[in-house]
């Protein structure tokens, strides 16, 4: 196959524009906006005798999370066992090791003592600082759903004849130890009704989590393509990973970003039309990247698998995906993705790379709960 041509018309969309009526006002008797009242700061002084001055986010997994009139944009992060006294002069929940949760504002009190004003009673209650778990937590979902179903078609009629059409799709389902991922795609192209491409891939992954970021993976992976002379592309591989990058270990326009990656070893079958059918035993690699920014008004992503063989050194079958995603309106996107398959081992009479152009339009979904 010498090239597959996929176009996709981006479709537009209009913003509302509201416009408000100004309000009369009395010419003889003009009032004085009044003065701006100085919000209080949060207060935070650390065991090393250091003060922050600031308003407290969160305090979660033992990070304490403070906005700082120096840098808005970004939150100063701090170790919550290095924190001496505390002052908060906004209601948030306090939550404490017993299970009891305090809604209130906080003073410093005497020897690593809090005493938490709670709302609306206005009782004071001394809380040791050590007895807090975590303050104004973002609650999750037991299990927070992810994913995307996005397509792409064109068509021409008169002095030519072409139809191409793709559909591509994920779901990512993620427990505080498991994380299942599911994706597919298909694609069809054709040439004054000749058929020209003809491919679907579908792959499934289920990764245990052994601690907060080591994990054990199973997958399995699944490849059909005619002009590959492949009937079916069968990898089954298990291994372990490490989620070396989650969601807020870093802030600004890096607190969205994930990255994972993992080893194992694989079971990798071939099964073709004409020529011989082969299997071996492989390794399997894969590096899983997604860069969310502003918002996720803008993403970037990468996603590869590679399957070296350890009989034949020389022997390998890849499968990279490259894109990026635009928010348009809510959950609905646009995007542009190049996928790469390459095997240095192809059937006979077929070539060693493959590369897919994709311009596409979907929807999104995240159930993850953000601040």
């Amino acid at each position: 196959m010498k090239k597959i041509l996929c176009g996709f018309v981006i479709a537009m969309f209009g913003c509302l524009i509201g416009g408000m009526l100004p309000s009369k006002v009395n010419a003889q008797v003009v009032l004085p906006a009044a003065p701006a009242v100085p919000t209080t700061p949060d207060v935070v002084t650390l065991k090393n005798g250091s003060v922050i001055y600031g308003e407290v986010i969160e305090m979660a997994g033992g990070v304490l999370q403070i906005k700082t009139p120096a840098s808005p944009d970004n939150l100063m992060k701090v170790n919550w066992n290095d924190v001496a006294k505390l002052s908060v002069n906004h209601p948030i929940p306090f939550h404490l090791k017993e299970g009891s949760v305090i809604m209130g504002t906080a003073t410093a009190g005497p020897d690593g003592m809090l005493n938490v004003q709670a709302e609306p009673l206005k009782g004071t209650m001394e809380v040791p600082i050590g007895s807090v778990v975590s303050m104004n937590p973002v609650v999750q979902p037991p299990v927070i759903y992810s994913g995307s179903l996005v397509g792409a078609y064109s068509q021409t009629t008169g002095n030519s004849h072409l139809r191409n059409a793709s559909l591509l799709g994920d779901l990512v389902a993620r427990s505080q130890q498991l994380r299942l991922t599911i994706n597919g795609r298909y694609v069809y192209g054709e040439n004054d009704n000749t058929l020209v491409a003809r491919n679907a891939r579908g792959t499934i992954k289920l990764d245990f989590f052994i601690t907060q970021r080591f994990y054990w993976f199973a997958s399995a992976y699944f490849e059909n393509d005619r002009f590959q002379d492949l009937k079916m592309r069968t990898a089954l591989a298990s291994g372990p990973g490490y989620q070396f990058i989650e969601r807020g270990d870093f802030s600004g326009v890096l607190k969205d970003m994930t990255f994972y990656s993992e080893a194992g070893v694989a079971y990798f079958n071939e099964d073709f039309r004409a020529a011989d059918d082969k299997s071996s035993i492989r390794a399997r690699v894969s590096m899983k990247w997604n860069w969310p920014l502003w918002d996720d008004r803008m993403t970037l992503y990468h996603y590869n698998e590679i399957f070296p063989s350890l009989q034949n050194s020389s022997d390998f079958f890849l499968t990279m995906d490259n894109g990026v995603r635009f928010k348009i309106w809510d959950g609905f996107a646009s995007g542009f993705q190049v996928t790469t398959r390459y095997n240095n081992n192809p059937a006979r009479g077929t070539g060693d790379t493959d590369n897919l152009y994709l311009a596409t339009l979907g929807y999104n979904f995240d159930t993850t709960r953000k601040r």
